[in-house]
């Protein structure tokens, strides 16, 4: 089941189709929102294909969304499939939405209200830490697509905002860290170093608290952490 949270309120929000708009600072969790959105949908048994439109480059971000066919232009010696088709029947997750030209963002606009590339109505969730509603004052962002993403808006909260997710976060970063590193056995995390990690200002969000966690793993003593090891962590040059 879907799990309880201010961040989820509605139960059908895992059932439906429509577009969402994830916001919030760099670092807090939205591509981790955006997993969820998907792994508790009825499209959890399909394709999941994450992107970062600010990593894509200039000329080619039509090809990796849309696709191209051969000979669309110098180079293309094949037909592709885009990230569109790849995720027709799950879920595509367009982070840094803000960064997408606007060329791109026209083509985006006209595949949300046609249904090209989505012939299973595959769900659209976009991500952004910029102000979008500025950009479309500057002329950056086209403002019928904000309309278009903007059907459920979800602000992810920095963590410092959420101190009772971290917890459930450093459980689950821990759990992931293990996957990466075969043959490491998942310490314990004592009270007294959870009790740290909560405490701790958080300013690089989620982002900083996985790095953390990482470390954490690497240089357990044994089967635990304890609290003198976070502090060496989160504060190396402080007196013990």
């Amino acid at each position: 089941r879907p799990p309880r949270s201010t961040l989820f309120p509605y139960t059908t929000l895992f059932r439906s189709d429509v577009p969402v708009l994830l916001t919030g600072e760099s670092g807090a969790g939205k591509e981790v929102v955006a997993a969820a959105l998907h792994r508790w949908s009825r499209r959890a048994g399909e394709a999941y294909v994450p992107v970062n439109c600010g990593l894509l480059e200039g000329e080619l971000v039509e090809s990796e969304l849309f696709g191209h066919k051969r000979g669309a232009f110098t180079g293309a010696s094949a037909d592709r499939e885009g990230l569109f088709e790849l995720a027709s029947t799950g879920s595509l997750f367009l982070d840094e939405i803000g960064e997408l030209p606007l060329a791109c963002q026209a083509k985006l606009l006209r595949v949300l209200d046609s249904g090209e590339f989505r012939p299973h109505g595959a769900r659209v969730i976009a991500a952004t830490h910029r102000d979008l509603e500025a950009l479309v004052g500057e002329g950056r962002f086209r403002h019928d697509l904000l309309y278009r993403l903007d059907v459920v808006h979800i602000v992810v909260p920095p963590l410092r905002e959420r101190r009772e997710d971290i917890p459930l976060l450093v459980e689950h970063l821990l759990r992931q860290a293990v996957r990466r590193h075969p043959g490491t056995p998942a310490p314990r995390v004592e009270p007294q170093a959870l009790q740290r990690l909560i405490d701790h200002a958080w300013p690089g969000n989620v982002r900083e608290l996985r790095n953390v966690i990482e470390r954490l793993l690497v240089f357990a003593d044994g089967d635990r952490i304890d609290a003198a090891r976070v502090d060496a962590l989160l504060h190396p040059g402080a007196r013990t």
